[in-house]
Parts: structure tokens; sequence; C-alpha cells
């Protein structure tokens, strides 16, 4: 603890500088001679002050012999040997035996810790900000992430990491797990098979929902589908003489519900999703040509007296199950993985992207119905080495509101379909293109006007729902950099919730690899 400073006492008898000292040390008051009495006699008061003097040198010398040696020249026995300037040798006291020097104990030298190596990279001063477009309140609750897909460096962020309802971006996630399980040239089939009864033949459903009541060489919705009457003539060759005379329609590859619970029966009605039915025809389209048209409360039946239509010959026709190890009679096959993929993503078809589900929940042995799609589509996305925690899958299109996936998480697998890893190139190729031919980015309220300055250069799954809008995918910026980005408009937003997604991804463009978080 620091002390006062001390006024410095005056110079002369060295003895009483001594004895003032001593005093001190040993809590005396200092003797003053103004305050000697008169008597006393001046031998007497030499013999007391190197008395007093000798104390004081015997607790110096005692208590640290080593410093006194060498702060008095004195020598390696500690003993001085030349007197004080200025003083009378009488006052400095000789002690008869010399105090041992203690050994000091060596203190161990620590080595010194290497310090360690901080490797930092400078990051680049951003200044380009978006954060205007982002308190647009066409947004509602607005949840996004820009991401520099050559380096992973998280660019922008407002809740990135909250998994929320992606809408139809949750085909990317169906397609990807679609393409790890199935593969890309995994195709769907659909048989003829004898029946239990002659003359009687079994259609067995393949989970093709692409399979086309249209004449072959008559291109639907669906290109390049199978037909049903190059099967039904595969199944009248076979049968040779024998006229067919009943159809059995089996289904059972998937199993009920055939809807999913949480969806909007207006889907159904206003021509966006049919019941999901491992046996049906056009996606059960009233119009196999269109890509919008309402839906039927029963495509097997529909898919069944289309079939009856191309044998002839008016076949009854009923629900049932195939013989087990029937003769095979004929088979047709549907468009491959990689196909159906580009098919699902470029105009949103919820049909081709429930089909592929569940063809993955039953090729992954989870089941299939649409509890059996969540285990399965995460086993599939595992490939991928990205967290799947907090991801819930209730379908395979995304209509549900139940479905969560965050904005990282797409990020992150987008930086891989980017890079074409594995078979995820087949999604980049299927992906709508910001003012582009065809697609849901290609129609006239999307990327206009200003915005257009985008065109050719935003690749995204578009989603729409009731509860939200959102745009997953790859931005070829005006610098050069590629970003990859999620932007989620949810909650009570209108139409023009897409509008104000394509001026904030617009403003991802323009600032590229300067997009500042503030």
């Amino acid at each position: 603890m620091d002390t006062p400073d001390r006024p410095e006492p005056e110079r002369g008898d060295p003895a009483e500088a001594a004895a003032e000292q001593s005093a001190e040390i040993l809590g005396a008051q200092p003797a003053t001679t103004d305050a000697a009495p008169a008597a006393t006699a001046p031998g007497r008061r030499r013999r007391l002050t190197v008395l007093i003097a000798a104390v004081v040198t015997f607790v110096l010398l005692g208590s640290g012999a080593v410093w006194a040696g060498a702060a008095t020249g004195g020598d390696a026995s500690g003993t001085r040997t030349t007197a004080a300037d200025g003083a009378d040798p009488a006052t400095i006291a000789q002690p008869a035996t010399p105090t041992p020097t203690p050994t000091p104990t060596p203190t161990p030298t620590q080595a010194a810790r290497p310090a360690p190596t901080i490797s930092t990279v400078a990051s680049p001063l951003r200044t380009c900000s978006v954060a205007g477009l982002a308190e647009d309140s066409r947004l509602g609750e607005f949840q996004a992430q820009v991401v520099n897909a050559d380096t992973g460096e998280v660019l922008f962020d407002r809740g990135g990491s909250t998994a929320s309802r992606p809408a139809s971006v949750l085909k990317v996630l169906t397609s990807a797990a679609a393409l790890s399980v199935l593969g890309a040239d995994y195709r769907a089939t659909t048989a003829v098979v004898a029946g239990s009864e002659p003359g009687q033949v079994v259609l067995v459903g393949g989970g093709d929902l692409t399979l086309s009541s249209t004449l072959t060489g008559d291109e639907p919705f669906y290109e390049g589908a199978a037909h049903l009457d190059a099967l039904a003539e595969q199944a009248r060759a076979a049968m040779g003489d024998t006229p067919i005379t009943s159809v059995v329609l089996d289904s059972g590859y998937f199993g009920d519900p055939a809807w999913e619970p949480s969806w909007n029966r207006k889907e159904q009605t206003q021509g966006y999703m049919p019941l999901i039915t491992a046996l049906q025809v056009d996606g059960d389209r009233d119009n196999a040509y269109n890509s919008t048209s309402p839906r039927s409360d029963d495509p097997i039946a529909r898919a069944g007296a289309a079939f009856a239509d191309e044998l002839g010959g008016d076949p009854a026709v009923t629900v049932g199950t195939a013989p087990a190890d029937a003769k095979l009679l004929a088979t047709v096959q549907s468009q491959p993985v990689g196909v159906l993929i580009k098919q699902s993503l470029i105009v949103s078809d919820n049909a081709v992207a429930e089909m592929l589900a569940r063809l993955v929940a039953v090729e992954s042995g989870t089941g299939n119905t649409f509890a059996a799609i969540q285990p399965a589509v995460l086993a599939g996305l595992a490939e991928y080495g990205i967290d799947t925690t907090g991801i819930r899958i209730a379908d395979g299109s995304g209509l549900s509101d139940n479905n969560a996936v965050s904005p990282a998480y797409l990020t992150k697998l987008f930086r891989q379909i980017n890079a074409r890893e594995g078979s995820l190139g087949e999604i980049f190729d299927g992906l709508p293109i910001a003012g582009g031919p065809s697609g849901s980015l290609s129609y006239s309220d999307r990327f206009s006007g200003d915005n257009a300055d985008a065109d050719g250069s935003v690749f995204a799954k578009t989603g729409w729902i009731d509860t939200g809008y959102t745009l997953s995918g790859i931005i070829t910026a005006a610098d050069g950099t590629t970003l990859t980005f999620a932007v989620y408009a949810l909650g009570d937003v209108g139409d023009n919730a897409k509008q104000a997604i394509d001026t904030i991804t617009t403003g991802f463009f323009r600032c590229g690899n300067n997009l500042s978080n503030n």
C-alpha cells in the first residue's frame, strides 16, 4: 500500500540520524537535543547513541547481510570495511561474529508461453444496404438470408435460422431427397398383370401420376409421359386370343389418406392438387393439356375408365388387388426422376412433387403414407451433410402450413446445387429464371419494371400458399459474385408480396458482395 511522502531529515550527526532511525524502527519517539535534560553528560549521550546505533546495525545485518554488504562495499562475509564518508568510525559497530548469509532459493525460470497464432482475415467494409427494402410492409413477417456461394460468408440475415413454412420452395428438398434415394434415372412403372379369372387383367399403379390418357404421339401437359393406349396394346397382345372381359384396378402402392388433412380443399377444385393415389392419369386433370385444371374426387376410377376404353370390348371395371406372383402382361414407365424434377420445379407442379415424395418413402422403407414422408426425406437429405434439425415435412409439395424449413438451410443446400454436387445439377437446370422463356418467374408480374435489371440472373424456386410467399435460389450478381438466398414473406400478406420479394432480391443482385447486413 502506498504511504504519504515523509519530510527528509536535516543532515547532522550520523549518530543522531541513526538514533532517530532506530527509534522509528523500534516504535519509540526519536530523541531530540531540544528535549534532552541539561544534566545529561556528553559521554553518556555518546554511549547511548552508540548503543542504539549498534542495535540498528545488528537488525539490518541480521535481516539482510547480503544486501548490506552490497550496499556498503563490504567483503564476501558481509563485514563493513570502510566507514561512511564524514562519519566517525567509532559510531559504526562491528559484530563479533559475522551473520551467515542465507542461501537464496533459486526461482525456477518459467518457459515463456508461446503466444497463440491468431489468423485474422480482414472482412471488407460493405456499404450497400437493403435495410429500407426489408422494411416494406408488403413483406409481412419477413425472414431472409443471403450467402456468398463461393466463401459461405453470410452477407445478410433476418431470422435466417428460424424454421418456417417455405411454401412450394419445399419442392427443392423433395427433389434433393429423390436424387439421393431414387437416383436421377429412376422411373415409375405402371403394369398390367393377369387376374385370378380367365379374361381378367389387373391394372397396377406404380405411382406414376403423369401417366396419360392421351394418344401416343399427342403430348399432354407432362411431356414425354407414358400412355395408356400403349399399355392396352401390349396387354391385348399378351392375352392373345383370350378376350379381356374384366379389369381390376390396384392402387395399393400408395396408402390412405389420399388427401393431406392440412390442405385446403379449394386446391383440388381450383385445379392445383389431385388426390394422391398410385394409379391416376394426367395428374387427374379434367384437361390433360393444362397446368391448372380441376381434379376429380375419384382419380382411380377415371384412370380405369380410360384404360377400359383403350382395351375396347366394354370390360367390367372393379377395384381390387393383383394376385400374388401374377403373370406380367405389359408395362410402361414414366420419365426419369431427373426430368420429373424439372417438370415439378419449373411451374411448381404439386402432383409430381407428391409423387416423388411418396416414391422416396416407399423406396426408403418408411411406409407409403404422408406420415412416412418426413423420415424418408430427412434420411435422403442426410447425404448432403447439412444439419436438418428443426425441419418439419408434412408433404412433398409445400402446400401444408405444417412444413418448416429455415432460410439458412436453403442457402446451404443451394450452395451445393450451384456447385452441381452429385446429381444436384438436375435441380439447378429445373429452376425458373427471372425473365425467362417459361416457368413461374416468366410471368408478367414477376421481376418487372426496375426489377427487370435482374432478368436472366436470378434462378429460383417460387412459393405461394394462403399464409405466405417465398423465393429461394441462386443469383449471379451485377459484380459477378454468386449468391444463394432465401426470402420469406409470411402472415397476412397479399399478392403484392411477390413484387416486394422481387424488389429486395433485385437489391441483392445490385449489391453483390458489397451487400451490407446493416
